[in-house]
C-alpha cells in the first residue's frame, strides 16, 4: 500500500526589512568609520559622505542628501541624517539643514560643535574644558595616540557608546530645538539611540 504523497512545495519565507539610515556626512573618513561599528543585525546603514576637497559645506551636505533620496526612496521607519561640524559655518547654512529635517518625522539633524570629534571624545570622558577644535583634537589623542581621522572598532565598547550617549545628552540640557550653539556640544546622540533601538 502506497504512503500519502507527500506536497514538496517550498516555503517561501519572508526576510524581516531592516531598517535603513542615510547618513550624509561632512566628513570623509571619522563618520563613516564610526557609523559602521553600530551597523547589526538589525539595522543597515548607508553613509554617504563628501569626497571632494571644495564642497563639503552644509548646503553641499544636503544637496548630496537630497540627490540620495531622489534615487532611493525611504520607508516611513526608515530615517535620513545630515551630520555635520560646527566649523566656521554661518547661521543661515546651519538653519537650511535645519528646516530641512524638519521636513519630515524621519529626517533629522546632527552637530558637533566645535567638530565630530567632540562626539568621539565623549566616549572616553565628559569633554570639559573643550572650547575650540584644536583643544577637541589634542584631548582626542590622550586617548587615541596618534588619531588621525581613523578609528579602530576595537576600542569603541557598548558601554563607551552608552557612556557617550549619557554625556552628550547631559550637556543638551535643555534638548536644543536645532543645533548647540554656544558650549561644546553634540547632538549626534540621537541618531544613534535610533540605530541602537532599531
Amino acid at each position: 500500500m502506497a504512503g500519502k504523497r507527500r506536497d514538496f512545495k517550498r516555503r517561501v519565507g519572508k526576510r524581516p526589512y531592516r531598517k535603513l539610515f542615510v547618513i550624509a556626512a561632512e566628513g570623509a573618513k571619522t563618520e563613516p568609520q564610526y557609523f559602521a561599528i553600530l551597523d547589526n543585525r538589525n539595522s543597515v546603514i548607508h553613509v554617504q559622505c563628501l569626497r571632494t576637497k571644495h564642497h563639503s559645506s552644509p548646503p553641499q551636505v544636503l544637496k548630496r542628501m537630497q540627490a540620495r533620496l531622489e534615487k532611493e526612496s525611504l520607508r516611513k521607519s526608515d530615517e535620513a541624517w545630515l551630520v555635520v561640524d560646527r566649523d566656521q559655518w554661518t547661521e543661515e547654512q546651519l538653519t537650511q539643514l535645519h528646516i530641512w529635517s524638519m521636513g519630515a518625522v524621519n529626517y533629522g539633524f546632527a552637530l558637533s560643535n566645535p567638530k565630530f570629534e567632540f562626539w568621539i571624545l565623549l566616549h572616553f570622558e565628559d569633554g570639559s574644558g573643550v572650547s575650540n577644535s584644536q583643544q577637541c583634537s589634542d584631548r582626542l589623542k590622550q586617548f587615541l595616540p596618534g588619531y588621525d581621522k581613523g578609528i579602530d572598532a576595537d576600542k569603541l565598547t557598548p558601554a563607551m557608546i552608552a557612556n557617550a550617549i549619557r554625556r552628550a545628552r547631559g550637556r543638551d540640557i535643555p534638548p536644543c530645538e536645532d543645533w548647540p550653539r554656544n558650549a561644546a556640544g553634540t547632538t549626534v546622540y540621537r541618531l544613534v539611540e535610533n540605530i541602537l533601538k532599531a
